[in-house]
């Protein structure tokens, strides 16, 4: 199942590690207590050498993904598995991952007028919408983590849950959520 071992909201633990797994090639969290893992999808290549070498759950990374935690909160439309699941990911992801440069190409501009104010976007690609989390906003482009289950981008490219990619913030186009949306995330 995709949420894992997360059935309930976590706090960060002193025995939480980010380690990274050979022969998956991937960053993976690693609890002590329960002796359980969780991969994410981020490829050796792709982190800081920081992440590469492992490190305790710090004091940083706590404090993001808790902060992450209470804002995915106020949306009433995930389970608190599912907000711990995606605010680790988010973390890793924002703290862990090596900067990279835009592919705008792949999303349509945003020819609305009402500029998005939240952190849960939707970038539309030339094969379908889908909702994304900004964890990483600069003043031209952001880094965007897929929430979909798949994001196909073009004939060739897609993306998987929690992958990121930065996009021009002209790309960026408001979601409106409210309590009678269907849950798509």
């Amino acid at each position: 199942m995709f949420w894992g071992f997360f059935d309930i909201m976590l706090q960060a633990g002193k025995d939480w590690r980010w380690l990274t797994c050979k022969e998956r090639n991937r960053l993976v969290l690693y609890v002590e207590s329960t002796r359980e893992e969780l991969v994410m999808p981020y490829k050796t290549r792709q982190l800081t050498q920081a992440a590469i070498e492992g490190s305790c759950f710090s004091l940083e990374d706590a404090a993001l993904y808790e902060q992450i935690c209470h804002y995915l909160s106020a949306f009433s439309i995930w389970s608190e598995g599912e907000i711990a699941v995606i605010a680790l990911h988010a973390t890793a992801a924002k703290l862990h991952l090596k900067p990279v440069l835009a592919k705008s190409w792949f999303f349509k501009p945003y020819q609305g007028h009402t500029p998005s104010t939240e952190a849960i976007i939707t970038l539309n690609s030339q094969k379908q919408s889908g909702q994304f989390l900004i964890i990483e906003c600069g003043n031209d482009a952001s880094v965007c983590m897929c929430l979909e289950h798949q994001m196909q981008l073009d004939d060739n490219f897609a993306l998987s849950r929690f992958e990121t990619i930065k996009v021009l913030n002209d790309r960026v186009n408001p979601i409106l959520i409210n309590q009678s949306q269907l849950k798509r995330a």
